[in-house]
């Protein structure tokens, strides 16, 4: 199925020799390289190799001195032109494994360059190829028209009227003739190359053209040379960069087998297991070969769940083999850098051996019963055992007398336990049934049967036994009733009793399934509604801020025309106050004034409105102070405090004149007389404004109970958002510059959506993978 998805022949064996490896550290390796080759199919879906081809042959071909044929040079260009394009898209990656890789990879534009300069795309060579060539070919040409213009001239001549067979020019072992009857043949001088099948017509050579000809003969000799000099020269290139080529084209089929592995784990919905030392854990695990419609199944052993062995019982045709295979294969699957079809969370460990006894191997050439060729696996399988072993064992003691078979295999699973391993056997006896039970470190598990249909489910239930269901499946082939219910009587009361009570069970347990899927499926809704209110309230708050920006470039702009007009305002008032006193005539001073004033009210009402839509710049707020109000106000008194509305003094009032009306104010600097009219009662000026006591206390208590370090790992992704949103808020309240979020390495999933949502936080400077002593790649440090 990898090779399948390759796309030429070198990364196609790599794939039919791909086999797992028992080292934890190389199969993280592969592991990350498959991931590697998911997130760039993410990111880069186009990505691929396409138009690759397998030129080691060539390559090899040229380094020992050989010459290499146009077509060969052809696909060698194809693949220079791949590498191009793969190496393109490699260039800005930030993943270890793929730009090792993109190091490797050489294009030879040069080369590339040259082969298509000189090869056309039906492999012949190219006039372009060498100036010597293209005048060969120009000298051609032109002896090729001057023997055909030769030619045609004597078919056209009446002379040989009666002569000539067909009145065609033709080539006969590479001469240019024309066709003669072999009646006529004494009419025209030259020599005779060929003749017809049947020897009515002769191919003959005038003597006329016989010189034309050997100057095209000789063209032709020169141009074939010319090619072979070309083509030498072509493969002393390819000689000269071999090793590089060679180097290249091996990284190529590596990335190539990558891809093939993402693309099968996307075509099967496969995740990275985490590697576990104590447990197999997968959830919906589905049998990589059974495709979609595989029914999905919960396999959970190990010490992390307090027992080592399982025995599934349960009728035939149920799924129990398919469960052991399940298990075997996704284990085998994961050290050999591949996916596996299991839901997110699942753990497997790196066995060093994996030993299965699935299927009848009898022999009647070997003398091998069904028993005997069980039990000669089961023996090499006893001596192997060891930890770190997984043994999976079909249909275990099967084959000869129960009760001895029983015993035996109670006595393997025992010895197979001892020795350290991991056991999966399947079996019909019930004495296995009892005890799994009763030890401590066996578990039951079933595959499930509709009783109602007479058909299995196919799911798989740890903790129970399950039953044969022997007698349903009879009456579903058609056993007669009343030999079943003879059969049913002869059944012990314990067995029936014992039969009753595990339908119950599995029945409660049905029930308890489906409320489990429901409740599964209602969390995924809920899940889905929060999406998407999430991605709303991003919309709203994205629309809000475009909104607001608009509103303030507005209001920047009024206030810039405000500003400007308080300032023309200023200068007039300044102007008006300065000639007041020369004024001859008092009623133009007035007017000026009024007409200030209302100005002054419109260039306030300017202000006011920019306000409410941004705040004031300092230059329009000092000048807002100094413009002219017109509303009901206070009487200037002594002892109260004021402020010229033209010159924008505030002081306290110490003197008012009853007759002349002017009032006087006393600032830090000096006292000022002013008119009456234009001095306003203000409040006494504030104190300078204090730090704000409640917000510093805020940050105070946040950076006493901040950690700089968030623990995440175990958390289901939406509830570790939701920590990591309050966190990073606290974070930011408390003063911190940077914190570590710990995910823990995993199937990456949670890691992967902690970066996401970082990545757009507005505050989020930038984040990095911790170094080794921060957790590595299961810390997130993040920069706010």
């Amino acid at each position: 199925m990898i090779a399948a998805k390759t796309a030429f022949t070198p990364s196609r064996e790599l794939a039919e020799a791909t086999v797992p490896v028992s080292d934890a550290r190389h199969v993280a390796l592969l592991q990350e390289q498959t991931d590697e080759a998911v997130r760039l199919l993410d990111e880069q879906a186009q990505a691929g190799i396409g138009g690759a081809r397998d030129v080691r042959g060539p390559i090899e071909r040229a380094r020992r001195g050989g010459r290499l044929a146009p077509s060969e040079l052809l696909e060698l260009a194809e693949t220079l032109y791949a590498t191009g394009v793969f190496a393109a898209r490699l260039a800005t990656w930030r993943g270890r494994h793929l730009s090792e890789l993109h190091a490797l990879l050489d294009d030879a534009p040069a080369l590339r360059e040259r082969i298509e300069r000189s090869v056309d795309e039906a492999g012949e060579i190219l006039d372009s190829a060498s100036g010597e060539l293209a005048a060969i070919r120009k000298r051609l040409r032109t002896a090729q028209d001057r023997v055909r213009e030769r030619l045609n001239a004597m078919l056209r001549s009446p002379d040989l009227a009666g002569v000539l067979g067909e009145a065609i020019v033709t080539v006969r072992a590479g001469r240019y003739v024309i066709p003669v009857r072999a009646e006529a043949k004494g009419r025209l001088k030259g020599i005779v190359h060929d003749q017809s099948a049947s020897g009515a017509t002769l191919f003959v050579e005038p003597l006329t053209v016989v010189e034309l000809n050997n100057t095209w003969t000789q063209a032709t000799l020169d141009e074939q040379r010319e090619i072979e000099r070309i083509l030498d020269d072509l493969s002393r290139l390819v000689e000269a960069q071999a090793d590089t080529l060679q180097t290249s084209l091996e990284a190529l089929s590596s990335a190539d087998l990558w891809l093939a592995r993402a693309r099968l784990a996307a075509e099967q919905d496969a995740v990275r297991p985490a590697i576990s030392e104590d447990a197999v854990e997968l959830l919906s695990a589905r049998h990589p070969l059974l495709g979609a419609g595989a029914v999905a199944i919960d396999l959970r052993l190990g010490d992390r769940f307090g027992y080592r062995a399982m025995v599934i019982t349960g009728p035939n045709t149920g799924g129990k083999t398919v469960s052991l295979k399940t298990l075997g294969l996704l284990a085998l699957m994961h050290q050999a850098g591949l996916r596996v079809p299991a839901a997110e969370g699942a753990r497997l460990p790196v066995f060093t051996r994996v030993m299965a006894d699935i299927g009848d191997e009898q022999s009647i050439a070997q003398s091998l019963s069904t028993f005997s060729s069980h039990l000669v696996n089961v023996v090499r399988f006893v001596e192997a055992a060891a930890p770190g072993t997984l043994v999976l064992l079909d249909e275990v003691g099967a084959g000869t007398d129960p009760t001895e078979g029983s015993a035996l295999a109670m006595a393997i699973v025992e010895r197979l336990l001892a020795a350290g391993a991991v056991v999966a056997a399947t079996t019909h006896y019930s004495e296995l049934k009892t005890f799994a039970t009763d030890h401590d470190n066996v578990t039951n598990a079933s595959v499930e049967f509709d009783v109602a249909t007479l058909r299995p489910t196919y799911r798989l239930s740890t903790g129970l036994p399950g039953k044969s269901q022997a007698f349903a499946i009879a009456q579903r082939l058609g056993l007669p009733p009343d030999v079943l219910q003879d059969a049913e009587r002869r059944l012990s009361a314990e067995h029936r009793s014992m039969e009753e009570t595990l339908a119950a069970i599995q029945r409660a347990e049905v029930a308890r399934g489906e409320e489990l899927d429901q409740a599964r499926r209602d969390r995924a809704s809920a899940a889905e509604e929060r999406a998407r209110a999430r991605a709303g309230m991003t919309r709203a708050r994205q629309e809000a801020g475009t909104v607001l920006e608009e509103a303030r470039s507005a209001a920047d702009a009024m206030l810039v025309r405000a500003e400007r007009d308080v300032a023309e305002l200023r200068r007039e008032v300044n102007r008006l106050q300065g000639s007041r006193g020369r004024a001859r005539n008092r009623g133009e001073a007035t007017a000026g004034m009024v007409e200030l004033e209302r100005r002054a009210i419109a260039a306030r009402e300017t202000l006011d409105r920019a306000g409410a839509r941004s705040e004031l710049s300092p230059t329009a707020s000092a000048e807002a102070a100094d413009l002219p109000r017109v509303e009901e106000r206070a009487e200037p008194r002594v002892g109260l405090f004021g402020r010229s509305r033209t010159l924008g003094t505030t002081g306290r009032i110490v003197d008012r004149s009853g007759r002349t009306g002017r009032v006087t104010l006393e600032t830090d600097d000096a006292r000022v007389v002013l008119p009456g009219d234009d001095v306003e009662v203000v409040p006494e000026p504030a104190a300078a404004p204090t730090t704000d006591s409640a917000a510093e206390e805020l940050r105070r208590k946040a950076a006493a109970r901040i950690s700089p370090r968030l623990d995440l790992r175990g958390e289901r992704v939406e509830a570790a958002l939701e920590l990591l949103d309050g966190y990073v808020d606290e974070a930011l309240l408390a003063g911190l510059d940077s914190v570590a979020i710990i995910h823990g390495a995993g199937t990456g999933a949670l890691r992967r959506a902690i970066r996401d949502r970082l990545a757009e936080h507005p505050r989020v400077r930038g984040t990095r993978s911790g170094r080794r002593e921060e957790g590595g790649d299961g810390t997130t440090v993040v920069e706010l």
